[in-house]
């Protein structure tokens, strides 16, 4: 069995379209597929540049860096939102740090 990871949108796609090209995909794969495709708006290069500078910042976990990722937020509440079911109190400074690395990819 695989080994579990988080990926973003950019990169599921990119699996499931892979998987396409070799086999039938079920109908939740197509779905998923089809989700992927509309929502996802980084390419796969680009998410993985954002996440990989958002993990730079220590204090983000890597599941809310792959929300961060998805979602593009762009303003401090956005962010608050996207770190409400972590036990942590954000810094204005790190929502600016996130606000502004998630800026370059916009």
């Amino acid at each position: 069995m695989p080994e579990e990871c988080y990926v973003t949108l950019s990169e599921a796609k990119k699996m499931l379209d892979e998987a396409g090209e070799e086999r039938e995909l079920n109908l939740t794969q197509k779905f998923a597929q089809e989700h992927a495709s509309k929502v996802a708006r980084l390419s796969v290069e680009d998410a993985k540049n954002l996440q990989a500078e958002l993990a730079d910042m220590k204090f983000i976990p890597e599941n809310v860096q792959i929300k961060i990722v998805d979602f593009l937020p762009e303003y401090p509440e956005e962010v608050r939102v996207l770190f409400s079911k972590e036990r942590m109190i954000l810094e204005k400074t790190h929502i600016d740090q996130i606000l502004s690395a998630v800026g370059k990819y916009k």
